[in-house]
């Protein structure tokens, strides 16, 4: 992940980058500052440019701050892949005109099923964990020990509440139906008029939700029969008669 993105900005050597070398990876921290994010001001850059210095982890820290990074130092892979994707964004906006003029690579002639995308996917490097935590903190998804399980649950998020299809849906204005509340026996009386309406909104509130929850409960047996009610036979079994 660290290479497609490394190599996209043109840095010296997107293969041999190891976020586990503290040496390279300050030297990367203060080249993508100097060369694609320029957050500080030139004559800003020298507590960050001063790699030997004990005090770096603190201008390291600071630098983050700065940014609004969603991670702190102590998670180095997924700060460096959000600061990655800053610089490749930035990288974009200035140079908008020459990336509209490239063309998109040629579809595929087979005709065949699309591949599964996670088929070549390498779930245990580090930086495949590194994306997918990113993704998983920013969704606010909760980890899980298989990677691939995380990204699964992303995906179906993204699908069922990020889609413009999922979001166009969410903004339709959903008119109510009037409801006459004299019409619905309360059972009890507070002995106050507007007590007693209250009440009675409430437990027409009560029983929509009820209603909901039992329709989830029927999708939920529903899907547990689907499961484990495996409808085939095997007619070679049976017996007619003797």
């Amino acid at each position: 992940m660290f290479r497609r993105k490394l190599t996209a900005l043109d840095y010296h050597n997107p293969g041999g980058f190891d976020c586990t070398d503290e040496t390279q990876f300050r030297n990367l921290i203060v080249w993508l500052e100097d060369q694609k994010i320029r957050h500080y001001k030139i004559e800003d850059r020298g507590n960050l440019r001063n790699i030997p210095s004990s005090d770096w982890p603190k201008a390291y820290e600071k630098y983050l701050q700065d940014l609004n990074c969603s991670f702190g130092v102590q998670e180095k892979q997924e700060a460096v892949d959000w600061l990655l994707g800053l610089a490749v964004r930035y990288e974009y906006g200035d140079n908008v005109d020459k990336y509209k003029k490239c063309e998109p690579l040629a579809a595929s002639s087979n005709s065949g099923p699309a591949p599964d995308p996670l088929v070549n996917l390498d779930s245990e490097s580090p930086e495949f964990k590194a994306g997918v935590t990113a993704l998983a903190n920013i969704l606010k998804i909760q980890r899980h020990d298989d990677y691939l399980v995380m990204l699964k649950a992303i995906r179906i998020l993204i699908q069922e509440r990020l889609s413009p299809e999922a979001i166009a849906k969410a903004n339709q204005n959903k008119e109510g139906i009037p409801v006459a509340l004299d019409k619905h026996v309360l059972g009890f009386d507070t002995g106050d008029a507007t007590l007693n309406e209250a009440a009675q909104i409430l437990r027409l509130l009560h029983i929509e939700e009820l209603r909901e929850l039992q329709t989830k409960i029927n999708e939920a047996i529903v899907a547990v029969q689907a499961i484990i009610a495996d409808p085939k036979t095997d007619h070679r079994l049976g017996k007619v008669g003797r």
